[in-house]
């Protein structure tokens, strides 16, 4: 036996068992990863995007606050009775909510669909399903503290809520309902529009929504046909039952939660089917 064939023998003898070939120790086994984590890194990049973008954290935390404290320390709205700024918090908490989850929603996501990030995405295992529940992820980290913000503002300011346990449970489902429902029509408008006409479109929605969506004053002092109109606006909803739940002590009435689940529903059966990545 020469050198050579014994040291090839003793290599072979050290050599784990491994039932089979050794080159199948090193075959690549490619597959997307599980859908839940997709959709969980995604919105991990999907948050810190928004929390380092400056206009929309103007949009998003200043602009609410600046509305509260300004309202709230003087009159020249009129707001009903009461303390002012009991009456101003769950109308500037729901413009908070619609804010980030449609106004600086649709606002990014039309720029990203514009620079190519969306077509690339679209390339990745990820789905426009999960797509649109990592961006809702996001926007829902954000409005937590937006929360927790506005909360602290308006209680130095002698906000006084009245709290329940049920009514504090339904303030959290309109705002879980109202996030899926303006989430869907930002991704509806960016993924279907250019991004300048979605700037403009998000932009003067917000506006508008300021002034009718029952966001400051209740739409009670509007004119019967202008009220009933605004009424199965999802701002409005979301701001007469947070009203209801946060100021009255009371669970909201069905209708807000109706209205907010068929524009989440409509919204989100919209935006799954002609959302386009580019």
């Amino acid at each position: 036996m020469t050198e050579h064939t014994f040291t090839a023998s003793a290599r072979a003898t050290d050599a784990p068992a491994t039932g089979g070939d050794d080159a199948s120790l090193f075959t690549p086994a490619p597959g997307a990863a599980p859908m839940w984590r997709m959709v969980a890194s995604q919105a991990g990049m999907e948050l810190r995007v928004m929390l380092r973008h400056g206009e929309q954290f103007l949009l998003t935390m200043v602009i609410p606050v600046l509305l509260l404290v300004g309202f709230s320390l003087t009159s020249v709205l009129d707001v009903g009775e009461g303390a002012r700024v009991d009456a101003l918090t769950p109308g500037v908490l729901a413009l908070a909510v619609m804010s980030t989850s449609f106004t600086g929603l649709a606002i990014g996501t039309g720029f990203e669909r514009r620079y190519g990030v969306l077509k690339r995405l679209g390339a990745t295992p990820l789905s426009r399903f999960g797509l649109l529940a990592a961006k809702t992820l996001a926007v829902l980290g954000v409005q937590a503290i937006q929360a927790v913000v506005l909360c602290a503002v308006a209680l130095a300011l002698g906000w006084s809520p009245s709290l329940t346990a049920g009514g504090v449970l339904a303030a959290a489902a309109l705002v879980l309902l109202a996030t899926a429902a303006f989430s869907s029509l930002a991704l509806l408008m960016a993924g279907t529009l250019r991004a300048e006409a979605t700037l403009a479109g998000a932009n003067l929605v917000y506006v508008l929504m300021l002034g009718l969506g029952g966001v400051l004053f209740p739409t009670s002092s509007f004119p019967a046909p202008l009220e009933q109109a605004a009424s199965v606006l999802p701002v409005t909803a979301l701001s007469s039952g947070l009203r209801a739940a946060l100021a009255g002590g009371a669970p909201p009435g069905p209708g807000a939660f109706a209205v907010l689940a068929v524009w989440a529903l409509v919204g989100g059966l919209l935006a799954s089917r002609l959302f386009r990545w580019e």
